[in-house]
């Protein structure tokens, strides 16, 4: 990690990030305490917690503060925001970030998937605002906070259904929040990034061909020119956190889509459902599958890989990278090390 000096706007503030124990958060969480910020992390595995602690700790020379939050209940969110003011007297910034990812085709996906993608990404990231916000107003250093949408949520992403959704209503949250409170002394910034290396497709769930969809979207997400390094967009994230800037949206490609979609939005959606297509299909919607192999979500550090030309070709194609930012990054990989 680049070192950053501390003497920035940040330095002495107090902030607060959910979903901070691992991938994008935990390097949201270190490059604030890089600053100088006095920070909480916040997220439902104390195990998880600790070893990002230590982790924040040992890459900065900065202590943080840990907090077990499910951010989908909202009382338990109210507790953890008081929490952290009351460690360090104040809230300054707070940063929704915890989230879930579910990878399948619409026909293998349930209601539960929806409700789960809404209560997490958007239920939590509008929890933590709620709460947050008559902290942030009292901010003598105005209060600052960061809603992490997702260019899934500019444009919905075929196989990615239940995320696009919830993404788009935290988009429309940070839009609104920022309307409702300007001239409040406190600012808003929602970022939509694009593919990221964060190793969160071990964390991800799949379904439907859960082996082929697991392969694809770990090789998208952690390929080269088209991902971005999850370090350096955590970089960026905190740079517009301290410039105050409304929206953001990180990696060429993202802005190139956010843009076409703008302008053409009819074209992009046929684009899409090409793209659709050459996606694994749901072995309910095939006559020559039968239905067992449709058997529900499974997360992606469960999933069998095994060594086909396909899978292999994904692999090589981004997999390697991004199972070595899963390993930066605190997540989860069962078993021994691998050559990746």
């Amino acid at each position: 990690m680049t070192h950053t000096s501390s003497r920035t706007n940040l330095d002495g503030l107090s902030a607060l990030v959910t979903g901070g124990s691992r991938g994008l958060g935990l390097l949201l969480a270190a490059r604030l305490a890089q600053r100088g910020c006095q920070v909480t992390v916040a997220a439902r595995d104390e195990d998880e917690l600790r070893r990002g602690a230590e982790w924040v700790e040992e890459k900065t020379g900065r202590s943080v503060s840990t907090a077990v939050c499910d951010v989908r209940d909202r009382n338990a969110v109210e507790s953890m925001v008081r929490q952290a003011e009351a460690r360090r007297g104040r809230l300054d910034v707070a940063v929704a970030n915890a989230g879930v990812i579910q990878v399948a085709p619409v026909a293998s996906l349930d209601d539960e998937a929806f409700e789960d993608a809404m209560a997490t990404i958007f239920g939590g990231a509008a929890n933590t605002a709620m709460a947050a916000l008559p902290h942030l107003r009292m901010s003598e250093a105005g209060g600052r906070l960061c809603l992490i949408g997702s260019v899934g949520g500019l444009l919905a992403v075929p196989h990615l259904l239940p995320y696009s959704c919830a993404k788009a209503a935290v988009g429309a949250l940070g839009e609104g929040l920022r309307a409702e409170t300007a001239g409040q002394g406190l600012s808003v910034t929602t970022v939509h990034p694009g593919l990221m290396r964060t190793g969160s497709h071990l964390q991800a769930e799949f379904g439907g061909r859960s082996s082929k969809e697991f392969a694809w979207f770990s090789a998208l997400s952690g390929a080269p020119v088209i991902s971005m390094d999850a370090d350096r967009a955590a970089e960026r994230i905190v740079q517009a956190l301290e410039k105050r800037r409304t929206r953001v949206v990180l990696t060429p490609a993202a802005r190139v889509a956010s843009v076409a979609h703008g302008v053409a939005p009819v074209t992009v959606t046929r684009l899409s459902g090409l793209a659709a297509r050459l996606l694994p299909r749901s072995p309910s919607a095939d006559s020559s599958v039968s239905e067992s192999a449709d058997d529900g979500m499974t997360q992606g550090h469960s999933i069998d890989r095994p060594a086909t030309s396909w899978t292999e070709k994904a692999r090589r194609l981004g997999s390697g990278l991004n199972d070595r930012a899963a390993r930066r990054y605190n997540q989860r990989i069962p078993g021994p090390p691998t050559s990746a």
